[in-house]
């Protein structure tokens, strides 16, 4: 999978966030047993810019952590529909690479660093549990009942166990 990464903030992580990024994305993918080869544009910005984004695309006026914008609806989550995907490439396909755009991800630099404090956990893992539950969401998957939640927060931790990301 590729992420196309853009950090407009002057933060520099201690970690390569495209790296991270990747590795978490496959991790979700292969979870999810996608035989696709995606492309997912992801975003660092500040609080600022993350309350523009959200007052802009979802019509809410506050900074918030993350935002998702999936490029394809989902039947059922995490099932994708190659016959679809190849039949509707123009809508869901770079030209130039032949991946499959699953969408992009925005992630607010200040509620990574505020989070990773109140939660008492590495900047890394932070960012890469932003990662996964963003990705999830491209994955057609949401946390608006309990259910839901529950299932996303599964999820999200098996792929960082699995990378050996935790808490500490």
């Amino acid at each position: 999978m590729t992420f196309y990464v853009e950090n407009e903030t002057d933060h520099k992580f201690r970690f390569d966030i495209e790296a991270l990024a990747t590795s978490v994305g496959d991790e979700i993918l292969k979870n999810e047993k996608a035989e696709i080869e995606p492309a997912v544009n992801l975003l660092v910005t500040d609080a600022s810019g993350i309350r523009e984004y959200n007052k802009e695309f979802r019509d809410i006026d506050r900074e918030t952590d993350v935002l998702s914008f999936p490029n394809m609806e989902f039947e059922t989550p995490g099932e994708f529909d190659l016959d679809y995907i190849n039949e509707n490439s123009a809508d869901f396909t770079d030209p130039d690479t032949g991946e499959v755009i699953l969408g992009d991800i925005i992630i607010c630099v200040e509620r990574v660093l505020s989070q990773a404090k109140k939660y008492g956990h590495s900047v890394k893992r932070e960012f890469a549990f932003l990662v996964a539950h963003s990705m999830l969401h491209l994955c057609g998957y949401d946390h608006m009942t309990e259910e839901e939640a529950k299932i996303m927060e599964e999820k999200q931790e098996i792929a960082l166990a699995a990378l050996g990301i935790t808490r500490d």
